[in-house]
């Protein structure tokens, strides 16, 4: 029994020192080397293995074997891959059934170059993304661990896993696309790629991720995780990579922004996007963009380059529904402005929400005679919805300055911001000549009703009369305007009570209509346009003309007077007849020069001082696109009398011709006209009956005057004057 139990204890010691032994010290073999190369061989024939001894520990507590070796070389396709080591475990119940197989591997890897790393995984499983990534990336180096299983036949399970990290990443695409310096952990699995810690440098652009993640599905990945970058200033390069191909109506110039981005989204192998979600906070310190909106008649000083300044933008898109809120200064002029919007919508179909405060900056609507004060804080907003590049729909038009009110309800503009249909407008503001306009135009059906208290129509006439370009643009098909206003202005010292009627229009033509209003003392005006088939007729007689007569800037001091316009149009082509009676001109610049010239400076200096009195006016033109032909131009006054023809080209020439003459010399010519009748048919020269012709031409800026005394007056303007003294007998 002693020695049995001497046995028993020596071999306990034993069995604890071997377990000790193999657990805490374990023993280097060469025996396992044989099974490593295979299962490494079995993943790819190609690779070659530098192994060392294995060393062996034991796990007893899991009846295992530790099995490690360190300083590896793997060698593919001429590249060494060095390892920091390889592990595996044998369970002992293979051993003792003599069925040793490796069902688990462990690969640490040394710093590797990531090209060379790439190529190893390739050996694993070559895909076209492993194939466009090697070849995309210029240097790096990773750090990884790989954890493979194995099946009862040795094939790979799916289950294997690497991890690690990549630093000092530089990768080129298309030559356009740079990352340096990118640095991240990651995990990978069959299906998944998680990167944490993420930094890098996008075209010397630094972007931070706390995490992205991919999942592999059955026939597209899924891409989600977060980005953020801190102030960046894209250069020029920049801007034209990263922002005109996705904002490419908007003319970028300059761009300083921060952002914090949440985002996921789907793509297949064809690359198409698909579920894409976003959540942005950014912010705009500067966002300059070339200004290609016509709004100058609106903003007067409006700058060639907009600027969005200390902007932050909350962006949300999911479902392809997007949304954006943004609030920040604006500068559209020399000072900044405050504005606020809101914009969502999806299918290139928006609505939108905005208020724009304008502050120390001048703000006009020239056809209503409108101006903001500039020292006067307004706010301007704008609600509605469009789609992309078609018309918009402004459910509201707002205008708020003190007590200046302003309001249109369901406006619809094209894209050149031609109005082409409104349901409401609602108007209360004192203009900048001190004219109160308070009026409203309401819809019902497709009839237009405008009432109200006041109008000042100044600025609307005269950019009619002249055919502006800043006119009031109204494109719509047939619709009729009615009127009825207390009084309506036509400048700042003439207006007319009780002014009424009614207006057939076509977008901004008038078809057919009648107006009437009064001036004081019952003075009348009236207005009517009829229209058949082939012909346009237009009247309008005023008893006080000075109202009309004064926009025309080369005439001044022009009083008294009455104005009669009459004219027919077919066919584009109009021929039109003006008269007006009984006036006086103080100041005429064309005629002062031309009497000048023609040495007649006593009726030039009367011009100049009291005014000459003019008995009648008649001017009869035609007028076919860009042409006028004045076929005649007849003035007839006590101290002087015109006669001249020609034509005017737009903005481009001017050529009239005619004749002058004092009216002394009229009445001895229409004194004697037996003398007369003899002297044009005969050979003698009457004494006394003289003249002046003349010509102006060139540009309406730069017009040459040229006179020529003559002694004998032509038959037609004989007989014009002739015609005007029997009418008046």
């Amino acid at each position: 029994m002693k020695l049995i139990s001497k046995v028993f204890i020596i071999l306990s010691i034993s069995i604890i020192f071997f377990v000790s032994y193999l657990t805490f010290v374990g023993f280097e073999t060469k025996k396992l080397n044989s099974q490593i190369i295979k299962k490494i061989k079995d993943i790819n024939q190609n690779i070659e293995i530098d192994l060392k001894e294995v060393k062996i520990i034991l796990v007893p507590l899991e009846l295992k074997l530790n099995a490690k070796t360190i300083g590896t070389k793997l060698v593919y396709m001429g590249k060494v891959i060095e390892l920091e080591s390889i592990k595996t475990q044998i369970p002992l119940i293979s051993i003792l059934k003599n069925n040793f197989l490796i069902k688990h591997i462990e690969v640490s890897s040394k710093s590797l170059k990531l090209k060379d790393f790439i190529s190893f995984v390739r050996a694993f499983k070559n895909t076209p993304e492993l194939y466009i990534f090697n070849k995309i990336v210029e240097r790096g180096f990773l750090i990884a661990d790989i954890k493979i299983d194995f099946d009862e036949n040795g094939n790979i399970k799916k289950d294997y896993k690497v991890n690690g990290f990549l630093k000092d990443v530089k990768i080129e695409i298309f030559k356009k696309y740079k990352i340096k310096k990118l640095n991240f952990n990651f995990d990978y699995t069959e299906n998944s790629l998680k990167l944490t810690n993420l930094d890098l440098f996008f075209n010397n652009l630094r972007f931070l991720s706390k995490n992205l993640n991919l999942e592999k599905n059955k026939d597209d990945v899924e891409i989600n995780g977060e980005i953020e970058n801190e102030e960046l200033n894209l250069s020029p390069e920049n801007i034209e990579l990263f922002l005109k191909p996705y904002f490419v109506n908007l003319d970028v110039n300059r761009a300083k922004f921060s952002s914090k981005n949440n985002f996921s989204f789907k793509i297949n192998n064809k690359f198409k996007l698909s579920n894409f979600y976003l959540d942005s906070e950014v912010n705009f310190q500067e966002l300059l963009f070339s200004n290609k909106i016509k709004i100058k008649e609106f903003f007067p000083d409006i700058n060639d380059d907009l600027a969005l300044l200390d902007h932050k933008l909350k962006i949300s898109l999911k479902n392809k529904l997007l949304k954006i809120d943004g609030a920040g200064n604006i500068l559209l002029q020399d000072n900044s402005d405050r504005i606020t919007y809101s914009v969502s919508g999806k299918n290139q179909k928006y609505a939108f929400k905005t208020s724009l405060q304008i502050n120390e900056n001048p703000f006009k609507i020239n056809f209503l005679n409108y101006e903001k004060d500039k020292n006067t804080p307004m706010i301007l907003n704008l609600e509605g919805d469009t789609k992309l590049n078609q018309i918009i729909n402004f459910r509201l038009i707002s205008l708020i300055e003190k007590n200046n009110k302003i309001s249109i309800d369901n406006i619809t503009v094209d894209k050149k911001l031609n109005i082409m249909d409104f349901s409401n407008v609602e108007i209360d503001y004192l203009d900048k000549n001190d004219i109160i306009n308070k009026f409203k135009i309401v819809k019902k059906k497709n009839d237009y009703f405008l009432s109200g208290i006041s109008f000042n129509g100044d600025k609307l006439i005269t950019s009619f009369l002249n055919d502006s370009e800043n006119k009031f643009k109204f494109q719509k098909d047939n619709f009729n305007l009615n009127i009825k206003l207390s009084k309506f202005f036509l400048d700042k010292n003439n207006s007319l009570d009780n002014f009424e009627g009614n207006l057939l229009l076509n977008n901004q033509e008038i078809l057919d209509g009648n107006l009437i209003g009064f001036f004081s003392n019952n003075e009348k005006f009236s207005f009517s346009i009829k229209s058949n088939k082939d012909e346009r007729i237009t009247t309008l007689f005023l008893d006080r003309a000075k109202p009309l007569v004064n926009r025309y800037k080369f005439v001044k001091g022009f009083t008294g007077g009455k104005l009669d316009f009459y004219s027919s149009k077919s066919n584009n082509e109009s021929i039109s007849k003006i008269k007006i009676y009984d006036f006086k001109l103080k100041e005429l610049p064309a005629l002062t020069k031309l009497l000048t010239l023609a040495s007649l400076q006593g009726i030039a200096d009367l011009l100049s001082g009291e005014g000459i009195t003019f008995d009648e006016f008649e001017i009869n033109f035609k007028n076919n696109k860009n042409v006028m032909t004045i076929e005649e131009i007849y003035a007839i006054g006590p101290a002087i009398s015109i006669l001249m023809d020609g034509y005017v080209e737009k903005n481009k020439l001017i050529s009239l011709r005619g004749t002058l003459v004092p009216a002394t010399t009229i009445n001895k010519a229409i004194g004697s006209i037996p003398i007369l009748g003899q002297i044009l048919v005969g050979t003698k020269t009457g004494e006394g009956v003289f003249g002046v012709s003349f010509k102006i031409k060139g540009h309406p800026n730069d017009l040459d005057t040229t006179v020529n005394p003559i002694k004998t007056l032509t038959p037609r303007f004989i007989t014009r004057t002739l015609e005007k003294i029997k009418k008046t007998n």
